[in-house]
This record gives structure tokens, sequence and C-alpha cells, in this order.
């Protein structure tokens, strides 16, 4: 089916398929293979369903007219290659600054959502600007979890949204100049701002009360806490977790 014309779906209104008795018998392990392939896909692949349960009933005795329709799906599947089921990779970014009352460190956390779960996530210490090393810190994970999801066929094409609820730390990833607050942070985090400039990442506000990475830096009352650990884990099915709205 290599260099195929491609079609618009996969099967014509009000075709019909039938036994046909007469017509001319085809391999059967052949048009198995095409029928299981095309089972497969519908995990990811609704437009499929209809047909592939239509061609599967004629896997016992198949003909040219069942290979024929069998092969219009093989048609629709080549010209579009680029449906299917795609999730973007959102990231949350915090930390609570100076919270070690004895040595001044901060906590650092982040959570990386991809769909409507968590997939990673880390909590870490450090004595400098505690919201813009977050950031950065979270950068670095963020250009791996890129890199992981090509592997498996699922490549992040636009910028990756890092939510942070710092505004003094976005316009940091945005100014190239060093001033009087942040020239004391380490020189390696600042390959934050070239992310932020080639369009790889997207330092974006996010209220407080929307932070998930708040449970990772912080202690929260019951109800919040509760209410992110649902969010986060998806314990409830209705549960589905949205980019906050953006502010700022």
């Amino acid at each position: 089916m290599e260099g195929c014309n491609s079609v618009h779906n996969p099967v014509v209104l009000g075709f019909k398929l039938f036994k046909d008795e007469s017509g001319v018998k085809v391999d059967e392990t052949y048009f198995r293979q095409i029928v299981g392939s095309l089972m497969y896909l519908t995990t990811t692949r609704l437009d499929l369903m209809f047909i592939a349960s239509l061609i599967s009933r004629y896997m016992g005795k198949p003909t040219k007219f069942h290979l024929q329709a069998t092969k219009r799906a093989l048609r629709y599947l080549s010209g579009t290659t680029n449906f299917g089921i795609f999730e973007s990779l959102i990231v949350y970014a915090d930390s609570d600054y100076a919270g070690d009352l004895e040595d001044r460190k901060s906590i650092l956390g982040y959570v990386f959502m991809l769909g409507s779960g968590a997939v990673a996530w880390s909590v870490t210490l450090s004595t400098t600007e505690a919201e813009f090393v977050a950031a950065a810190f979270c950068a670095s994970q963020e250009i791996w979890m890129r890199r992981i999801l090509e592997k498996l066929s699922q490549s992040q094409n636009s910028c990756t949204t890092i939510f942070c609820d710092n505004s003094s730390t976005i316009k940091l990833s945005k100014n190239p100049v060093l001033h009087g607050r942040s020239k004391h942070i380490d020189v390696q985090f600042h390959f934050l701002r070239d992310l932020s400039r080639e369009g790889t990442v997207k330092l974006v506000y996010c209220c407080t009360q929307e932070q998930l990475a708040n449970i990772m830096t912080k202690l929260l009352s019951l109800n919040y806490a509760s209410f992110w650990t649902r969010l986060i884990q998806q314990f409830h099915s209705s549960f589905t977790v949205r980019a906050p709205t953006l502010m700022g």
C-alpha cells in the first residue's frame, strides 16, 4: 500500500458488505493480519471502530470484495497519519522561599502533567534565589522529558508551559541583564533564559491557589491537601486536570 492514493473516509456512505460466496477467495492469514492491525489501532483511533468491526465479520472466508474494503481503510490511514491522541506536557514549579528557619534553605518542587495525570515530580533544597532556581531546575528536567516523549512518538511540537506563581521570576527569565537581585544566582541556572528565548519553554503566571506544586513545598490545610492529592493522582475518573486561567 506504499504510495497509494489516500481517501477522506474509511468507508463510502451507503456501502454494504456481504458474504460474497461466489467471489474470488484471498489469503485468510493476510486478511486477518490487516484486520488485526486495524483493530489494534482502534485503541487510539475512534474513527476506525466501525470499519474494523465491519470487516472483522468476514475473516472466515474473505474474498477480493472484502479485501478491497479493507484496503480502503488502509488508504484512509495513509492520509490521516497525523490523527491520534496527542498529550501536551505542562509543568508546575514552586518553592517556599527560605522556609527552613535554621539554615534559610528553600524547598523547590515541580510536577510534570501529561494529559490528565502527573508523570514526574521532585523536591530538592536550594540556597539561591528560590523561585528562579526552581523554574530553571524544572526546565532542565523538561528537556529530558521532551526527549523521552519524542522516543515514544509523542513529540512536543510547541513550547512547554511552566506555571509559576511568582511574576518576578517570569520577568527574570526574559530579562538578559544581571542586576542586584539576581547577580548572585549561579550562571548554570541562566540557561532558562536561553530556553525561553528559543521558544522551548514559556513561563506563565498562575495564582497560588492554582499552583499544583504547592503540595511539594508547603504545609497545606486538610482541604487543600486533599484537593491537590485527588487532582494530581486522579483518584476519581470525574477529575480532569486543566491548565489554570492565564494571568499577567
